[in-house]
């Protein structure tokens, strides 16, 4: 009796599904084949992909040419781009240093770089890189706001401490939010170097040796590449390469094989021949003991994938694109790398994860609609922008007496009334929006869809006729980035958006204090303007 009762309590109460060794029938084994090479036909690059339970290879693939110059086809030994899938070998080798007592979670980063934020007050810490919490501005971001199109260089990673040396400010006190920045694991990098006082790539190279992983390693020469490349294949009409001159590595620009990523995973699920030490590796796919953010850790994140508790990363550099997804109940993992840009790794690993688990479409799992209908809500009511606190922005506008949704980069959407307060897109009824009132009484919109859980955008306030829209105009200067952005009214709420290097680009007033240009947000506040993307926050211009 108290068998069956023990049994009944786990019925109820576990929310994961625990699954044994998995033998695949032929028509699962034929649905993971059609989902591996659904985005490589006839003469094109393509990838490399594997399932791996309890240290075994249960499914494996490969699909495509690894280079057209010499008509080679991927296979086990074929190396690609893994882009920031690298991280979690760059966290690695930093427990490495902590197992040898050599560095601490808590030391100020600024012990090993004291040039670095010199002003800030708060410790910025090993672990805040480590989880993305320190509110180092994302590099990357810098350099387009410089104007600088990055693949274009030959950066290295001390051209990025020299960038970052420059910033006198964060996007936010450090452990206060996560944001992912690439510059906390190029930091990372230098900081190996600093303490282990040997070249990066070197370093890591000898820990892939113990990983038994022969064919990965961190490029900070890329003259230096070797081994047979997945060269990475865009297609505009015809296929077209390019040449990679890229130095930077920690945050990513690792080269690796399949087979030495299924190497890796086979030492994960506790498997595998390695002189590492097995409990590091363990450590290493936890979130960090302490932390009070639980979504990232030692250069993986965590989540939940149709109600089943995963570890994940992805991976892009270009045309190179790299998954890996993990079922630690299960312990399994799926690893997918591609060298085309037509592939999308992160929707078709977990398209595999269905096949596996047998799961249901994405739909079944989301809210793709109201609950309730609300009370009614006029089409002039509704008219005006509506923001999210990352500005991402809808605008309801009525011509001919029709209401449409606009979005910038996107075509106008017509809308038709659903129900008293919902609203759904003409052509794409399934694209709803619900319009209610939140807590403060402001107005606010929710959109649903079948393929993303809702969100919500709130109304900004309507900018009065007799505003002065052109005292918004001149020149504003950034010194962190030796940046100049020059505002200049031209009609209704538009501006004309000239950047340093001559970009020029047009800006909407979507508030008294708010402009959106582009993938920016301008915060106008005392005659300054503080900038804001994706990745880098509050970046003050002067006003000259």
């Amino acid at each position: 009796m108290i068998k069956i009762l023990f049994v009944i309590f786990l019925m109820l109460f576990s929310s994961t599904l625990v699954i044994g060794q998995i033998m695949l029938s032929t028509k699962q084994i034929n649905l993971l084949d059609s989902i591996a090479t659904q985005d490589v036909p006839k003469n094109a690059p393509g990838i490399a992909t594997a399932i791996i339970q309890n240290g075994e290879v249960i499914y494996e693939k490969y699909a495509g040419y690894a280079d057209f110059k010499d008509s080679t086809f991927i296979k086990n030994s074929t190396r690609f781009n893994i882009a920031s899938n690298g991280k979690q070998f760059t966290a690695l080798a930093i427990l490495m240093l902590i197992d040898k007592k050599k560095l601490k979670l808590s030391d100020d980063i600024r012990k090993y770089f004291p040039n670095l934020f010199t002003k800030i007050k708060e410790k910025i810490t090993v672990q805040n890189l480590l989880n993305h919490t320190s509110g180092i501005r994302d590099c990357y971001d810098l350099w387009s706001l410089q104007g600088y199109t990055w693949w274009k260089k030959s950066f290295n990673n001390n051209d990025v401490l020299t960038l970052i040396e420059k910033q006198s400010d964060l996007n936010f006190k450090p452990n206060t939010k996560y944001l992912y920045s690439n510059t906390n694991y190029i930091l990372l990098a230098l900081l190996v170097e600093k303490v282990s006082n040997k070249n990066f790539s070197e370093y890591t190279n000898e820990m892939f040796k113990q990983l038994n992983m022969p064919n990965t390693s961190f490029e900070s020469d890329f003259t230096k590449i070797r081994g047979q490349i997945a060269r990475a294949y865009f297609n505009f009409n015809t296929w077209t390469t390019y040449n990679w001159i890229w130095n930077v590595c920690g945050d990513g620009n690792i080269f690796s094989t399949l087979e030495d990523q299924i190497q890796w995973e086979k030492l994960i699920q506790g498997k595998g021949n390695t002189t590492f030490n097995k409990k590091t590796i363990s450590q290493s796919q936890q979130i960090i003991k302490g932390s009070k953010f639980n979504n990232y850790g030692y250069g993986i994140e965590f989540g939940k994938y149709k109600n089943l508790q995963y570890s994940f990363h992805e991976g892009a550099t270009g045309a190179w694109k790299a998954t890996v997804i993990r079922f630690p109940q299960n312990n399994i993992s799926m690893i997918t790398l591609t060298n085309t840009g037509k592939s999308t790794p992160n929707t078709q690993t977990r398209q595999m994860a269905d096949v596996i688990f047998n799961l249901k479409s994405s739909e079944t799992y989301l809210i793709t609609k109201p609950k309730i209908v609300g009370k009614y809500i006029s089409e002039d009511e509704i008219l005006g922008t509506y923001l999210t606190e990352d500005n991402f922005a809808f605008a309801f506008e009525k011509k001919e007496n029709k209401v449409f949704l606009k979005r910038i980069g996107r075509n106008d959407i017509e809308l038709e009334r659903e129900a008293d307060n919902i609203f759904h897109q003409k052509y794409d009824p399934a694209f709803k929006q619900e319009f209610t009132t939140n807590p403060k009484g402001e107005m606010q919109v929710t959109a649903y869809y079948t393929n993303h859980s809702p969100y919500s955008l709130t109304k900004s306030k309507e900018i009065e006729r007799e505003f002065d829209f052109k005292k918004n105009n001149g020149n504003y200067f950034n010194s962190e980035t030796n940046t100049i952005i020059n505002i200049n009214y031209l009609n209704d709420t538009n501006y004309e958006i000239t950047f340093r290097n001559g970009y020029k680009t047009k800006g909407v007033l979507v508030s008294t204090s708010k402009m959106l240009v582009d993938f920016y947000s301008l915060e106008i506040q005392d005659g300054n303007l503080f900038l804001n993307s994706d990745r880098i926050k509050n970046v003050k211009f002067v006003r000259k």
